[in-house]
């Protein structure tokens, strides 16, 4: 077997398994005398290094923090659970002992740690690594320090561009100085919710398309700052008399600052002597329109995060929020964004547990305890009582209630085998059969 199919077929380790770089180095010879074709190289075009130019905007810019804040709250709120599948068809949620370590993958930690980290780290990097330690223990890897290393057995030299490219490992290299550590795929889940045109499978965070908008909003509030400490008033200009000379201009100067400027100076009665003559240029930010221009601006972060304005607690969502489009903001929120995010993340952490039996059982989450989307049970709890009433009709109408419960489920009218029987209701009034024994009865 070569090493991309031992990789392929690998599962995780109840002890550490991981390997030095003189390690894997070594599997790759063996799978080069097997007759396996991977890189052995470390060049631009074996690996794919995370990015993590988002980072900074988190840490200094107010909307791109709420914004990653909102997202972090509600995904951290999920719970994990099995799913079992009948005929391709979800059925019931149930729990078991392997899922422990999603419970607490670390002392201390609970699933919400896990899925705040995982979150936090696809926002500001576009992915998220979670190394399977042992059974009942996880370990959250730096995106930032970990390299997806590319193998291929077509192309040798230049992995990235062969048609069969996959991932043959994880490079963990804290501070990206030293050999760092070798990690398997299955020790490793990858979660990368939004890929990256420019890689195979390196995920791309939302704030890198928005970046210049996030620079503008960084620069309004430098404005909004310099306009409070330059006494919180449009810049004035102060025009000389030609026959002023410039010693006197450049005390004058130093007077006005130390009296005028800085925002404990503010709406201070202006004091000029002879030969001075104060012009205001500038516009103040009603005449800048400012709200309306940051207001934008923060809109269009909220739409590249997929997280309404009202929910983030913009301006512009607020002014135009009421109780109905509220509601209809949250659902966008949670059908729109959460879901997709909860389901992308079971399916990659179950690469790295032990699912408890073969193809009909996958990992899932489980929102049921989530207060933000209590309003969706209610519309749960109605769906169900009009699928249950059709269920009820067509058992009436004599239909197997096997083929219906199918039929319901899939919304597939084919599925249905009618029993033979007919509703009572059908029988005509003077059926014979019916005569006859009441004559018998007389």
């Amino acid at each position: 077997m070569n090493l991309l199919q031992r990789l392929r077929h690998s599962e995780p380790s109840e002890e550490r398994s991981d390997l030095s770089l003189d390690g894997y180095m070594d599997l790759f010879q063996q799978a080069s005398l097997s007759g396996g074709m991977l890189s052995t190289s470390w060049g631009d075009t074996t690996t794919e290094q995370v990015l993590d130019s988002a980072a900074a905007a988190y840490r200094v810019n107010g909307p791109v923090f709420s914004l990653v804040l909102a997202r972090m709250l509600v995904f951290a709120e999920a719970r994990f659970a099995w799913r079992r599948y009948e005929r391709g068809r979800p059925t019931d949620l149930f729990g078991s002992e392997d899922l422990r370590v999603l419970e607490r993958p670390w002392p201390g930690g609970t699933t919400g740690d896990l899925l705040s980290r995982m979150e936090q780290h696809a926002s500001l990097t576009g992915n998220a690594f979670v190394r399977r330690v042992s059974r009942d223990r996880l370990s959250v890897l730096r995106p930032e320090w970990t390299t997806i290393i590319l193998g291929s057995q077509e192309n040798q030299d230049r992995p990235a561009e062969a048609a069969d490219v996959e991932v043959a490992g994880y490079w963990y290299r804290p501070n990206r100085t030293g050999r760092g550590q070798i990690f398997l795929p299955g020790e490793v889940a990858h979660y990368a919710p939004i890929p990256d045109p420019d890689s195979h499978f390196r995920g791309m965070s939302w704030i890198t398309p928005v970046m210049v908008d996030v620079h503008s909003d960084s620069l309004a509030t430098r404005h909004k700052s310099k306009f409070f400490q330059n006494a919180a008033t449009p810049n004035l200009a102060i025009k000389f008399d030609p026959t002023v000379t410039m010693e006197r201009v450049k005390a004058f100067k130093e007077l006005m600052e130390d009296e005028h400027q800085g925002w404990s100076n503010a709406y201070k009665t202006l004091f000029l002597g002879g030969g001075a003559d104060p012009v205001m240029i500038g516009k103040d930010f009603r005449e800048l329109e400012f709200a309306a221009t940051t207001g934008a601006g923060e809109t269009r972060l909220a739409s590249a995060a997929g997280v309404p304005p009202v929910i983030a607690g913009f301006s512009e969502g607020l002014q135009a929020a009421t109780y109905s489009n509220y509601a209809q903001a949250r659902r966008r929120f949670a059908d729109g964004t959460m879901r997709p995010l909860w389901r992308n993340a079971a399916e990659s952490l179950e690469t790295i547990m032990r699912v408890p039996s073969d193809g009909s059982v996958h990992l899932w989450f489980d929102t049921r305890d989530i207060a933000f989307l209590r309003e969706d049970s209610k519309d749960e709890a109605e769906i169900f009582q009009l699928r249950a009433q059709a269920m009820r009709t067509l058992v009436d109408g004599g239909w197997d209630p096997e083929t219906v419960k199918t039929a319901v489920d899939t919304l597939d009218v084919s599925a249905l085998q009618h029993s033979g029987m007919t509703s009572v209701q059908l029988q005509k009034p003077d059926n014979g059969d019916v005569a006859d024994k009441g004559d018998g009865d007389e």
